[in-house]
């Protein structure tokens, strides 16, 4: 897996600066002459693990590493005689890799895993012994971390790696946590590649790794990936920002005697809390130079607060708040409304009287860990118990089905090509915000952010959202091209003909991969029904009736023709009234309607109208509705159900899947009006009708 990286002395521009804090960095050489030294007394670990063995102690004092010694023996034997490009023995590597997991607090089966994660693909040992030595939890994280064989694949092979590791992470979220680790010790180590494999790998690495960290909470690992991507992919501004930094060491730093404020205080308040000064990491500091331009002192880092309940956190907020005048567009609650990634804290900014603006982090000490660490620090998932489980919340306890890993576990099954794979994996993975919005049923869906009416119906009802026809969000009818937001409510409404397709444009307002790969297929399927739906605006469909009527509104004008206005259509008993318009003509409108008082505004002569002893009426109702087949029929037949007349009818061309219907009727009596609108009304599809 990692026999392209190389020794990190031949990468200065990534040292030493990137190196996290704390975080102890393995002496390749030591460990290769430990390495090469071959197995040690049955009764201790090989040195070369101690690192390892320390690192795992810290986090779980009780582990048994017996069986890391053994895991540790079958790696060294197996690899013996291989080495890396850098010239070290190829066993540092998985050690390597294996320190980075300890370090973060995995537990004993990761680390296992972590040792033997490349000689199933570049030794003879096969998954058949794995799985006999270490058993079936070890053998499918090895599994699914191991590529797939170039030779099979050829120019396929990368995509459908990354396929095989996704859909293992699906079942067990700890093969990509040990994937993030092999490829942060390689973009550590990636010095001594052609500049142009170098920026491959680097890509690479910025447009699925990084995203896949974050998604998982492995913050340690994600900041330190983006530094050596900086580096690699924008040298330019990778040197100036280190630049500013190495500059503003040089300076006096406000940020520790702001610490020492907050201490202060929280200590008078009678609060026990750990206050830290956390420096940004160089990507971090880049983009707050690119926010605010010109930087100072307190924008280099951030001040952390850890306590021990959650209580805590909000008694912490009120005292800064209180004592320091607070920065309110920069108050965030994360604990409350956690990110989708695990992610818990509440974030501030205050200004103090110097006036200088620092940003405060507050946690607990298990939220610091989890953002640190994220999936790592929950150890195996499925180790829970079951009575601890039942008062969780399942995504909290077991994260490796959050809502956008369900999403590219269900599209990557409808993307047998790597390419549409390889190519839709990495847009997916560019959103970098989730939302969730409530189904009527009290059901959830987990969406990126900027999702439509049409994402949710395919997360929802799947290839059935086809012949989705409107929603309704938040109670309200909308149309599916809508953008939904967090906390929405939505109500997808389904055709009751299974023949309905999707029109063309709605790719255009589709956001997730499984609506855009379901759409398309659905297109390429049915070219005549594609076509018909992506055809040019139509002339609109318009019937009309055999006989025509007159208008029984009788104008105070002898001889004058009376014309019912078409912008309110009155019927009787509506209180009316009429103006003399060009030619002599009266045009009859409801007293309400807004022309009326354009008509008096204008000076135009005002008529006295009464209606004529007949019950008879014509009227224009406008109705819309969702588009099917049909539905014309439907209406038209509803309407004569009521015996009306149709005088004319014009159906517009559908337009995001709604229909507008325009009727011209002659009623017999105007009473029945009201039930004439119920009728249609009831129509399947049909959800709004008015007079025009």
């Amino acid at each position: 897996m990692s026999a392209e990286a190389t020794n990190p002395e031949a990468h200065p521009e990534v040292r030493p600066e990137l190196r996290r804090r704390g975080r102890t960095r393995l002496d390749l050489r030591r460990l290769g002459r430990a390495a090469l030294l071959g197995p040690t007394s049955r009764d201790r670990l090989p040195d070369a693990i101690g690192h390892v063995a320390e690192a795992h102690r810290a986090h779980h004092p009780d582990a048994d590493l017996s069986v890391l010694r053994r895991a540790y023996l079958l790696a060294e034997t197996s690899h013996r005689g291989q080495m890396r490009k850098s010239g070290e023995p190829y066993i540092t590597h998985p050690l390597a890799v294996t320190l980075i997991l300890a370090e973060l607090g995995a537990e004993t089966t990761t680390l296992t895993a972590s040792l033997l994660h490349d000689t199933v693909e570049d030794t003879d040992v096969t998954l058949d012994q794995v799985r006999e030595e270490f058993g079936d939890e070890v053998c499918f994280i090895v599994d699914g971390v191991t590529k797939v064989e170039k030779i099979d694949y050829g120019a396929a092979a990368e995509p459908e790696t990354f396929r095989k590791m996704l859909v293992a992470t699906g079942n067990d979220v700890r093969v990509m946590s040990i994937k993030l680790a092999d490829r942060l010790h390689n973009m550590r180590t990636l010095g001594v590649m052609r500049p142009e494999k170098q920026a491959r790998i680097a890509k690479v690495t910025r447009d699925v790794l990084i995203p896949l960290a974050e998604r998982l909470g492995v913050q340690a690992l994600k900041t330190e990936l983006e530094d050596l991507v900086f580096a690699i992919l924008h040298p330019e501004e990778y040197e100036h920002t280190r630049a500013l930094i190495a500059a503003h060491a040089g300076e006096n730093d406000p940020l520790p005697a702001i610490a020492d404020s907050v201490r202060t205080v929280l200590r008078d308040a009678g609060i026990a809390a750990e206050v830290q000064v956390r420096p940004r990491h160089f990507v971090s500091v880049h983009r707050v130079a690119l926010k605010r331009g010109e930087l100072r002192g307190s924008d280099f880092g951030r001040v952390l607060v850890l306590v021990g309940e959650n209580a805590d956190c909000y008694a912490v907020l009120g005292e800064l708040h209180t004592c320091f005048t607070p920065v309110v567009s920069e108050f965030k609650d994360f604990i409350a409304a956690p990110k989708f990634n695990l992610y818990q804290s509440l974030h501030t900014a205050v200004a103090t009287p110097e006036g200088y603006v620092a940003e405060v982090i507050v946690r607990t000490r298990q939220m610091h860990r989890v953002a640190e660490a994220g999936v790592v620090a929950l150890g195996n998932p499925y180790a829970i118990a079951s009575a601890d489980a039942a008062e969780c919340d399942e995504e909290r306890v077991d994260p490796t089905r959050p809502g956008w890993l369900s999403r590219l576990l269900d599209w990557q099954q409808s993307a047998p090509d790597p390419d549409t794979f390889w190519s839709v994996l990495r847009a997916e993975l560019a959103q970098d915000r989730e939302i969730t919005v409530f189904r009527v049923d009290g059901g959830t869906l987990g969406l990126p952010a900027g999702a439509s009416c049409i994402d949710a119906a395919y997360a929802q009802h799947g290839e059935a959202a086809h012949g989705c026809i409107g929603a309704r969000v938040n109670g309200r009818l909308t149309s599916l091209s809508s953008a939904l937001s967090d906390g929405d409510t939505v109500q997808l409404l389904l055709a009751q003909d299974a023949s309905s397709g999707p029109a063309s444009e709605w790719l255009d307002h589709a956001k997730t991969p499984a609506a855009r790969i379901a759409i398309s297929s659905w297109l390429e399927a049915h070219p005549d029904r594609a076509m018909a739906t992506t055809s040019a605006a139509r002339a609109p469909l318009s019937v009309v009736g055999a006989r025509g009527g007159g208008a029984n509104a009788v104008a105070d004008l002898p001889d004058a023709p009376v014309r019912l206005a078409g912008c309110c259509t009155p019927v009787p008993p509506d209180a009316v009234a009429g103006f003399v318009v060009r030619g002599g003509a009266v045009t009859v409108h409801r007293i309400h309607c807004a022309a009326v008082a354009q008509m008096r505004a204008v000076g135009r002569t005002s008529v006295a109208v009464h209606w004529r002893a007949t019950a008879d009426c014509r009227v224009t109702l406008l109705a819309e509705s969702f588009g099917r087949p049909h539905l014309l029929a439907d209406l038209t037949e509803a309407i004569a159900r009521e015996g009306v007349e149709v005088v004319s009818a014009t159906v517009e061309p559908p337009v995001e899947q709604r229909v507008r219907h325009t009727y011209t009727l002659q009623l017999p009596d105007a009473a029945g009006l009201p039930a004439l609108m119920r009728a249609m009304r009831d129509v399947p599809g049909v959800y709004d009708v008015r007079r025009a």
